[in-house]
């Protein structure tokens, strides 16, 4: 490699006798000739002062040489092909079954959000890694606060995902950024608690729903219908801990109702299969719920064609909606009256930690509920124990006493 230019003005500087500094207005600027590739690599080495622009400028040009004698290309894609090229690369996970087409399309969520911060004509080679330090802080000013915290944590696990595959295909320089450190959030015990219902609050959940979906509201026939579907969706979340993802790909082939005599009783029980494809953690399960009775309740409103037909469908072809669900759903809990309503973060995915909590409260083991949710034991016991007063009253007043033959009872 050698200089393209031999005159230098007044201001350039050499280095190396393959490359300058020079300035432009107030900064220091980094230009190297490329002969394979017969353009300047430039760069912009933000300092004013001339010797932190030397060093900075002997620093380009080892690591420029460095990455062209490995034959990597100098010049860069824009951040926003770099993006479409790695959710083409994501697309063939959801081939593969390896995620699901939802979990595809928050990632190119959040993928938007990096392209409106960082700039989607900006140079993949350029990025630094401390680009994004200040991605927080922009998030958090144009949602006006709204963003939540969480929400962004995630988004900068996928950002540094794609940088990462990026980088391994020799995309960029850096392989992800370091953004400004959060304060560590608090997962369980009260934001769980209010993230979902407690025992009265779903009784009164349960008789709104009643209302809600009452024949004497002279309804439409098709909008009692949907009203009808979103209220055994509530129903047989709570019973049966589904994740919304898995519940709206439920189809009837993957549900038998069975009858089984429990304390002289006989009780309707659903035994649902779970399918990997289906499955957050793409690992299929089988485990039985209780009230199988709304299954055969909400056969009778959709009537399906099949056994293939989905199990939450309002025109029998296409599943019900995230929309219609929300919407449907939030209806049902104003109607409820329920507390703090409008603070609380309550979603249909809350009705799965009011069924973890109930199975908790009713005794079983953390093996038994996490084979039934398809999660971790240690998951269930680090989210879930401790979160109810009933559960801290029944630790208190845990008491034994000695039998006469030295046997220890709880009492």
């Amino acid at each position: 490699m050698v200089l393209k230019k031999q005159q230098f003005a007044e201001e350039e500087i050499a280095i190396f006798d393959e490359a300058v500094i020079y300035k432009r207005g107030e900064y220091w600027q980094f230009r190297m000739w490329l002969g394979k590739e017969k353009k300047y690599a430039r760069k912009s080495l933000r300092t004013r002062n001339q010797n932190t622009a030397v060093e900075r400028g002997k620093a380009a040009y080892l690591e420029i040489y460095s990455n062209l004698q490995q034959g990597k290309a100098y010049f860069s894609i824009t951040t926003k092909e770099g993006v479409e090229l790695y959710l083409n690369f994501r697309k063939c996970d959801v081939e593969l079954g390896h995620i699901v087409s939802g979990r595809l399309a928050t990632i190119a969520t959040h993928l938007q959000h990096f392209l409106g911060f960082i700039g989607k004509d900006t140079k993949l080679k350029e990025l630094e890694r401390t680009d994004c330090e200040s991605y927080y802080y922009h998030r958090h000013k144009s949602s006006n606060g709204n963003v939540k915290q969480v929400t962004v944590q995630n988004e900068q696990s996928t950002i540094n995902a794609c940088i990462k595959w990026l980088n391994k295909n020799g995309e960029t320089h850096i392989d992800g950024f370091e953004f400004k450190k959060l304060p560590r959030l608090d997962r369980g015990n009260e934001a769980i608690r209010r993230a979902t219902l407690t025992n009265n609050e779903y009784e009164k959940l349960y008789r709104a729903m009643r209302t809600y979906c009452a024949k004497q509201s002279k309804l439409d026939s098709d909008e009692l219908r949907t009203r009808k579907i979103v209220q055994h969706y509530v129903l047989i979340a709570a019973n049966s801990g589904l994740r919304v993802g898995e519940q709206r790909q439920l189809r009837w082939s993957d549900v038998q109702i069975e009858r089984h005599k429990v304390s002289g009783t006989e009780q309707k029980l659903a035994r649902i299969g779970v399918r990997a494809e289906t499955s957050k953690v793409r690992t299929s399960r089988t485990f039985l719920c209780r009230n199988g009775q709304y299954f055969e309740r909400l056969r009778k409103i959709t009537q399906p064609g099949s056994e293939d037909e989905l199990v939450f469908t309002v025109d029998g072809e296409n599943g019900l909606s995230k929309r219609t669900l929300l919407y449907h759903f939030h209806k049902m809990i104003d109607l409820a009256d329920i507390a703090d309503r409008a603070t609380r973060d309550l979603v249909p995915y809350s009705l799965r930690h009011f069924m973890i909590t109930q199975r908790i409260m009713s005794g079983l083991n953390f093996r038994q509920i996490a084979d039934m949710c398809g999660t971790s034991v240690a998951q269930i016991e680090r989210t879930y124990y401790h979160l109810n007063d009933e559960i801290r009253l029944t630790n208190a007043i845990a008491d034994y006493r000695r039998n006469a033959d030295g046997t220890i009872e709880p009492i």
